[in-house]
């Protein structure tokens, strides 16, 4: 599936020998993950080509005049799409090569050294963890030195994952966003440039059954308080991710929104004007397509907020009385609830493969690359939209066919 890669905004910046180079901003999911030259991304991709060949999306071509606006804006759509499309690619992702430059960039980006350095990491519980760690740790790293720490199986990582968390002044959490394989934690804490940010570690699948999968290992258990899992099954929303109030445009535009998320569903207690509330679920069986959409301008991009301005959208098409229709949800963390209906087709996809072999689904160990030859219908377009148009869907985007899971 592709990653929310966007490169918003490029600022020319001057060279030790009097002339000008192009530095890009590049963000994932809605936070700056590094800042970067074309020169950089093209060494990287030669790299890449020497090892993976053809199976390397197309990069954008070298000009060798000075370029002009449009082409400036071409160069910036071409490296996003890039960046989008390669890490599509399982086998990619894990190369050292794909590996080794991301780590550079974001180190180098925020000028942090390669260095012993503390960690705290914050568990579900509310106690928090100390591990020592290189400020260079992948997220993925960070994970196994936090799972031997707390005595977790190593075969149930795949069931967990590293977050970006705060704690808010009233005392609630918000889960700012998933940290990606990748991801640096010491970088990506420091970068975020918020108050009372910290790293997390919770569970990460969606399918509430999957809790019978942890029960024989003591510590992931303790991790989702095996004190109410049994219980806590039977209450609505156990397992869902709640994320923090937003706007909607249903059943009329304006209306606050509180979403739950998990279960193969939208969980929405919708307030309308009149301050009455109604609850309205969708299936995602009946969900089409989604798309995040970046409608605000950047906030000061020297200063420590260095997070996308959180003007953003979510707009899914959604099958209602027999016809399409467009839901839009106004939320800061759309990255994040993008990220979660992809999680949850990818654990539908794995469960239609152990109740139908038939199939032909390779489902492989968590980490592996697979194969799906099952037919999708559900395709997550989060990428930004031209700069031109900060709302449109362009026509293609609404029409779909038989989709591989390579492509969500």
């Amino acid at each position: 599936m592709k990653m929310h890669f966007c490169i918003p905004v490029s600022q020319q910046r001057p060279d030790a020998l009097g002339g000008r180079y192009v530095l890009y901003s590049v963000y994932l999911d809605g936070y700056l993950f590094c800042r970067v030259r074309y020169s950089q991304l093209h060494r990287w991709n030669e790299q890449l080509r020497r090892i993976f060949g053809n199976s390397l999306p197309p990069f954008p071509p070298k000009y060798y005049l000075a370029m002009t606006a449009s082409m400036a804006d071409e160069r910036r759509d071409q490296l996003e799409q890039y960046l989008q499309k390669v890490t599509m690619d399982p086998n990619m992702l894990r190369s050292d090569v794909f590996i080794d430059f991301l780590k550079l960039v974001q180190l180098d980006t925020f000028s942090i050294t390669i260095k012993t350095a503390a960690l705290d990491i914050f568990l579900p519980d509310g106690r928090n963890i100390q591990i020592e760690i290189l400020t260079s740790d992948t997220a993925e790293r960070v994970l196994e030195v936090v799972s031997h720490k707390i005595g977790m199986c190593q075969e149930l990582l795949g069931y967990f994952g590293l977050f970006l968390i705060r704690f808010r002044k009233e005392g609630k959490l918000s889960v700012m966003k998933k940290l990606a394989d990748f991801e640096l934690p010491y970088v990506s804490l420091r970068s975020a440039g918020m108050e009372n940010c910290k790293v997390g570690l919770r569970k990460w699948y969606m399918d509430p059954s999957l809790d019978s999968m942890l029960m024989d290992c003591t510590a992931a258990v303790d991790l989702i308080h095996m004190q109410f899992l049994e219980l806590s099954q039977e209450v609505r929303h156990y397992g869902y991710l709640q994320l923090d109030p937003c706007t909607c445009d249903y059943p009329e535009p304006g209306c606050g929104a509180v979403l739950s998320v998990g279960n193969d569903e939208i969980s929405c207690c919708i307030t309308l004007p009149d301050n009455q509330t109604q609850e309205t679920i969708f299936q995602m069986s009946r969900v089409k397509c989604w798309k995040v959409t970046f409608l605000g301008t950047l906030l000061d991009m020297d200063g420590p907020q260095r997070t996308l301005n959180q003007n953003l959208e979510l707009r899914f098409q959604y099958s209602e009385d027999s016809r399409w229709q467009w839901f839009v949800i106004y939320t800061k963390q759309a990255f994040l609830l993008s990220s979660c209906l992809k999680k949850m087709i990818s654990e539908k996809t794995v469960k239609l493969a152990a109740e139908n072999p038939e199939m032909q689904i390779e489902v492989p160990e968590q980490g592996k690359s697979k194969k799906c030859h099952i037919q999708q219908s559900q395709k997550d377009s989060s990428r930004f939209p031209p700069r031109k148009s900060k709302i449109e869907i362009a026509k293609a985007n609404c029409v779909f066919g038989t989709i591989k899971e390579e492509d969500l």
